[in-house]
Parts: structure tokens; C-alpha cells; sequence
């Protein structure tokens, strides 16, 4: 993949981290379809550096509550992610978890990945405020709206688009707006 200047504006903020630190992490939060998971990839193959999905941390069924999807930023299972990932990578412990697959709406296999000095966690409710402390740096992705659509119709079809438009957006909306994360990211791209 052609290193393009979002890669190369990270790779400058992972450098201003101190040489001497043992775990480094990177929080790419913003809105759907804006680059997070491609972007996240392209570092992958530029560094040897983990890559962790939060898409693998949405609620089960059984934990969307009203009450829940009507608070900004709970969309994820931050919990689970704090635990099985966040607390063992900081702590330099193996990381070992359940990937939910939001297709089939079940948990699958256990996934096992030894710690690096580099970790990316991409995905929007990333930067839940549950979770904000763990990150050494942050960035937020942004896309207007019109290339937002056409890339979501292009990668999930206009059925699936329609859904995004009147259900997903609007949350991640809220939560951008509760968090003003475009103000409080080290980077906005």
C-alpha cells in the first residue's frame, strides 16, 4: 500500500512519544466510513505495531438497553475492551479476547495477541471516556456527509446505507458532539 500523508502525520505523532517508553497507544476515532480501519492498516504494514478493532466490542443483543443507546459513547462494550485489552496491553500482559461479529450477532473464537510497543485501537466509541486514559495519543477522522454516504452505499449497499443514515450517524453524531472530540484529539485529519 502507497504510504499517504494521514500515514505519514501518525508516524509524526508516534515519534513525538519518548523513545524510553515501553507501550505506546494509539486511539483513530471518528466518523464511519471516513478511513479509520484502512488507514489503521496501512500502519500495520508500515510498523511493527498491533492493530485492534473496537467494531469487535459491539454489544451483544442482550446488552442494548434504551438506556444505553441513549447515552452518548455506549455503543461499544467498553468494559469488555478495558479489561481484555486495554488493562493487560498497558500492563505488558498477553491480550486474549472474543471478537463479536456484528453479521452473525455472536461471539466467535478467542483471539490471542502478544503485546508490542506500538498498538493502534481503531474505531468510532473508541475514545469512550471510559477508556481515554489508556490512550498516549489521539486522532480524529473526518469526512463530510456526501462522501460519507458514497462510500458507505459503495463498501455496504443502499439498503444497509438508509440504516446508517437514520440510525448509526445520528448516534455517532451525538457522541462526537457529547465528547467534542474534534477539539480534544491530538490530530484531526
Amino acid at each position: 500500500m502507497k504510504m499517504n500523508s494521514n500515514v505519514h502525520k501518525i508516524l509524526e505523532l508516534i515519534e513525538s512519544i519518548p523513545k524510553h517508553k515501553e507501550r505506546v497507544i494509539v486511539a483513530i476515532d471518528g466518523r464511519c466510513a471516513s478511513g479509520k480501519t484502512t488507514l489503521s492498516e496501512m500502519l500495520r504494514e508500515s510498523l511493527d505495531c498491533n492493530v485492534f478493532h473496537i467494531d469487535d466490542f459491539f454489544l451483544q443483543p442482550f446488552q442494548r438497553t434504551q438506556e444505553r443507546l441513549g447515552t452518548a459513547g455506549e455503543n461499544v462494550d467498553h468494559e469488555r475492551f478495558l479489561v481484555q485489552v486495554l488493562k493487560p496491553l498497558r500492563s505488558g500482559e498477553k491480550i486474549e479476547y472474543q471478537r463479536f461479529d456484528c453479521k452473525t450477532q455472536e461471539m466467535k473464537d478467542s483471539v490471542s495477541v502478544s503485546p508490542k510497543r506500538i498498538n493502534i485501537v481503531e474505531g468510532s466509541y473508541c475514545l469512550n471516556k471510559a477508556l481515554r486514559e489508556y490512550y498516549d495519543k489521539t486522532v480524529f477522522m473526518n469526512v463530510s456527509s456526501e462522501e460519507q454516504m458514497k462510500r458507505i452505499i459503495a463498501r455496504d449497499g443502499r439498503e444497509k446505507a438508509l440504516m446508517y443514515k437514520e440510525k448509526w450517524i445520528p448516534m455517532e453524531e451525538s457522541y462526537f458532539k457529547a465528547y467534542d472530540l474534534m477539539n480534544n484529539c491530538d490530530v484531526v485529519l
